[in-house]
């Protein structure tokens, strides 16, 4: 049976509000993921939260109800609070009907099957977390096998990420490493590196995708460095017909993904 917390001066309140700041993060390593959509698609995949807060209005909608049930059976709690508390928890003026807490997870290279798909996606000291949640949807709707991070990337756990991403957080696998052991365990099996580059000729889709296809993004204002450059199998580029020299990194991950996934279907 759920309880009911009606005061923010409950430390789980504090406790679970701090989940917003990085550190608090990493301390219990556990996060925060809102809306009764994302929350259902970490279901689907077999992710309960470990703590459920949500509105008494909402109580009744079978998706909150079944929410409730998976939490309590797995050994969680479900908490009925205000919309008050949600919004503090959230950080937003209107807040979701639920708000969950959910332990981090991380992939290992490792246990990444490169077979699995023909398309990763690879980001490289990528800053922004709308960025990042919207290459995460991007993968989920390619078919990407994963997304891997290289470097000091944003926090795919904040709640700026997690929310960006509408739940594909939760879809596919998602790897924080460094560059050379991302390129030696890529170098130890078939795959091909293709980097977003403005320094080549070779339009993107006049290029040849093997697969697994890698593609590289690099940091949204300084591009990826020379030497990362230099380690890819194929550079191309997207042609730029106006006045801008660049397209957003996400923008641009997804024109490219959608372009390799043609041509392996082809």
């Amino acid at each position: 049976m759920p309880r009911q917390i009606t005061a923010y001066s409950n430390p789980l309140v504090k406790q679970v509000r701090d989940l917003r700041d990085k550190r608090h993060r990493r301390e219990s390593g556990q996060f925060l993921a809102e809306g009764l959509r994302i929350l259902t698609e970490a279901l689907e995949t077999g992710r309960v939260p470990a703590l459920l807060f949500f509105a008494a209005a909402s109580a009744g909608h079978e998706r909150v109800r079944a929410l409730v049930d998976a939490v309590e059976r797995s050994g969680g709690e479900a908490i009925e609070t205000t919309p008050d508390i949600l919004s503090k928890l959230s950080g937003k003026e209107n807040p979701q009907a639920v708000v969950g807490v959910f332990d981090e997870f991380d992939t290992n290279l490792s246990h990444l099957d490169r077979n699995a798909s023909g398309i990763w996606l690879v980001a490289e000291r990528l800053r922004d977390p709308g960025n990042l949640g919207t290459i995460l949807r991007t993968g989920d709707a390619v078919g990407a096998g994963g997304l891997i991070l290289i470097g000091e990337c944003v926090d795919p756990f904040s709640v700026e990420a997690v929310r960006a991403s509408m739940g594909a957080l939760f879809t596919i696998p998602v790897v924080r490493t460094e560059w050379q052991p991302f390129l030696d365990w890529l170098r130890a099996g078939p795959g091909q590196l293709v980097g977003l580059s403005l320094d080549t000729d070779i339009d993107y889709r006049s290029a040849a995708y093997r697969g697994p296809t890698f593609l590289l993004t690099g940091n949204e204002a300084q591009g990826m460095p020379a030497d990362y450059a230099a380690a890819c199998d194929l550079l191309v580029k997207i042609p730029m017909l106006g006045k801008a020299d660049s397209l957003n990194a996400a923008v641009a991950t997804a024109v490219m993904a959608y372009e390799v996934l043609a041509q392996h279907r082809r």
